[in-house]
């Protein structure tokens, strides 16, 4: 009975899968049903994957001072890490900036939380929780090599470091293009605006929302609204469609910059959030290049589906377009170096720290470049040599054939 179950139950299953996929179509007529992938498409943790990472998390305790410095630098290697050790690492980000003292978070409900949002994160190659934690890291150093403690307040620096950890949550693996254009359930609830960061936001207020897990419970009232204003701000800047907008904000605040003026720190915790981000060049290429093919990997099955479903395809995720340099080099050039450069003039020391990396990374993936186009021509001419070699010298003609009975002869054949 058992198997008889289980064998309806894949039937219903396929049908269902190769519904969202395009492949199979569902009887009913009328306009395009808005798509449920944001359940079906999206890797979800396990149970079991889930429990075993949070016992592993609840036994460790200890880090070393070797490995908090460590953590405050641009070169730290994420890869090394599992995801229990990471919420570890997480822990030690809000213990080491003071705000469990500030803010009288107790540690078992800053446990709760770190988990609540590792849970929260899916398995698909990009936009996970390591990303979430890369992000996050990059921020921490970024507050520790600008000295920002002196400049901003600590209910500030708990607003970008939270929004940091939070601004991808529940993310589908799809962008807000494909989102519109598929009329998913989040298109249709965020009436097309931002919709994957409306929605990272609301995730991060729902886990929030729950006592066990709400690390800002002990705040005052003002103080807690600041503190949802603001990750509201972060988590939507974090849209690239609003990228030159905010790097423009900031370009025209910049010359008269206040630390003392609430619109400009507003303006400013956006592009940290934007620079952390979007930072993975500015790392060692041994850690840099991983998530790249990471994220070339999720912009193939965002294509994949777009022309399975008939929908317009995202260009610079086109399998049979994009290269690995080709999707480098353009990106640093136009989106990377104008904004941490524009970064760099408010705090000189990170030149050195992010900027120098991110223009290594534009002449590694510039020489990557010029290398597989060197190996494109040598192709060709390969083959054009090949070519030649197998054609015979010149044309030959020989006798008609004879034509079969009942039929003429039209043509003269050549050999």
């Amino acid at each position: 009975m058992k198997k008889q179950v289980d064998s309806f139950r894949e039937k219903l299953e396929s049908v269902e899968h190769l519904s969202w996929l395009g492949l199979f179509k569902e009887l009913s007529e009328g306009p395009h049903k808005p798509s449920p992938f944001y359940h079906k498409r999206t890797l979800r943790k396990t149970r079991e994957e889930v429990e075993h990472v949070r016992e592993k998390f609840l036994q460790m305790r200890q880090v070393s001072e070797e490995v908090r410095q460590y953590l405050k630098t641009p070169t730290f290697d994420n890869w090394q890490w599992e995801d229990a050790e990471i919420m570890v690492l997480l822990q030690v980000m809000y213990t080491d900036l003071d705000f469990i003292a500030t803010f009288n978070i107790e540690p078992e409900v800053l446990q709760h939380f770190l988990f609540e949002v590792y849970r929260r994160y899916n398995n698909i190659p990009f936009h996970n929780f390591k990303h979430c934690f890369c992000v996050t890291q990059m921020m921490y150093g970024l507050i520790w090599m600008t000295d920002l403690r002196s400049k901003i307040d600590s209910i500030e620096l708990l607003t970008m470091l939270t929004s940091a950890v939070c601004h991808d949550l529940d993310h589908t693996g799809y962008n807000n293009a494909y989102q519109i254009n598929a009329r998913t359930e989040l298109a249709l609830r965020y009436n097309d605006i931002s919709p994957l960061e409306n929605h990272h936001s609301a995730v991060a207020f729902e886990i929030l929302e729950k006592t066990e897990s709400n690390i800002f419970r002990n705040l005052a009232m003002e103080q807690y609204k600041r503190i949802r204003e603001g990750i509201i701000k972060c988590i939507l800047a974090t849209d690239m469609t609003r990228h030159n907008e905010i790097l423009n904000k900031f370009k025209s605040i910049l010359p008269v910059f206040d630390f003392n003026n609430k619109d400009h720190k507003d303006v400013l915790m956006m592009i940290l959030i934007k620079v952390s981000d979007i930072s993975n060049e500015a790392r060692p290429m041994e850690v840099a290049e991983p998530w790249l093919d990471c994220l070339l990997q999720e912009f193939y099955n965002q294509s994949d589906m777009e022309k399975l479903e008939g929908l317009p395809v995202t260009p610079f995720m086109d399998r049979d377009k994009v290269t690995k340099p080709s999707s480098q080099t353009g990106f640093i050039r136009f989106v990377l170096l104008p904004l941490f450069i524009e970064l760099a003039n408010l705090f000189p020391c990170l030149e050195q720290h992010i900027v120098d990396p991110v223009r290594k990374a534009l002449d590694y993936y510039m020489e990557m470049e010029k290398a597989l186009e060197r190996e494109k021509l040598n192709r060709t001419q390969n083959e054009k040599a090949t070519k030649s070699k197998e054609s015979p010298a010149g044309p030959q003609t020989g006798p008609d054939p004879q034509p079969a009975s009942g039929q003429a002869s039209s043509k003269t054949v050549t050999k």
